[in-house]
């Protein structure tokens, strides 16, 4: 985010390897054998150790040896997809964005979310993952879902171009935050709402400890791109979800 990912990990609970895309950030890389207990101050610097180092030079790996974990059903009992798109608050003929799509978790709950007057558009940096999606579109019949490739750095959404922007399990894989926060902020209509959700710092699932971000530090980022930031009330067991309104 500048999106710069990594989603290696060494020891995961679904056996994942090396999936170098921000797009598979949906990954949820889990397993981590240690937890953190750490809290850590709201913040808006951008410290190295929180940004990724990038993968996607080597190339994306077959998403069919990947796709039926990442969706697997079992996800949703912690996921909990439904409950998180309803906090996004989609109306019908809105324009929503799915930042970091994967293999696609959200969209048909975002596409039915917006309807048939709405759109949603599944951003990814791999070339690879925007070909499955297509896929994916075209086998489900959503048919108000666009997927693009974007750069690393830029959601290319033009001025005012959309009402909602998800960004699940991805936030910590960005690289630049406030300034791609920015970009994010001057892309959304009056009304528009980014819903920022991620893993806390002692939840079993996620990437290693040292690469979580507190709630706080979400909040921070936000607040510092010009968004007014708040941590919403919800169910999800391992993740908290930050909202962001435009100022």
């Amino acid at each position: 985010m500048s999106l710069i990912v990594n989603a290696s990990r060494s020891a995961i609970r679904i056996t994942l390897t090396a999936i170098p895309l921000f797009a598979l950030v949906t990954v949820l890389c889990t397993g981590c054998n240690k937890r953190s207990t750490r809290s850590e101050p709201a913040a808006v610097a951008q410290m190295p150790h929180d940004e990724h180092t990038s993968g996607a030079e080597r190339g994306l790996p077959e998403l069919q040896t990947y796709a039926h974990r990442l969706d697997n059903p079992a996800r949703d009992e912690w996921q909990r997809p439904e409950e998180v798109v309803a906090l996004l608050e989609c109306h019908v003929g809105m324009t929503a964005v799915d930042l970091g799509a994967g293999t696609g978790y959200f969209l048909p709950f975002l596409s039915n979310a917006v309807g048939e007057d709405g759109r949603v558009l599944a951003l990814d940096l791999e070339p690879g993952t925007i070909e499955w999606l297509s896929g994916r579109i075209e086998t489900e019949g959503l048919s108000n879902v666009r997927p693009i490739v974007v750069p690393p750095d830029d959601p290319e959404l033009g001025a005012g171009s959309v009402d909602r922007v998800l960004v699940a399990n991805t936030w910590h894989h960005i690289s630049g935050r406030v300034e791609y926060a920015k970009k994010l902020r001057a892309s959304m209509r009056p009304g528009g709402l980014v819903l920022v959700v991620d893993f806390t710092l002692d939840s079993p699932e996620g990437p290693p400890p040292d690469h979580r971000l507190a709630m706080d530090r979400v909040v921070g980022e936000l607040e510092a791109a010009g968004f007014e930031a708040e941590v919403l009330n919800e169910s999800l067991p391992y993740q908290y979800v930050v909202a962001g309104r435009p100022r």
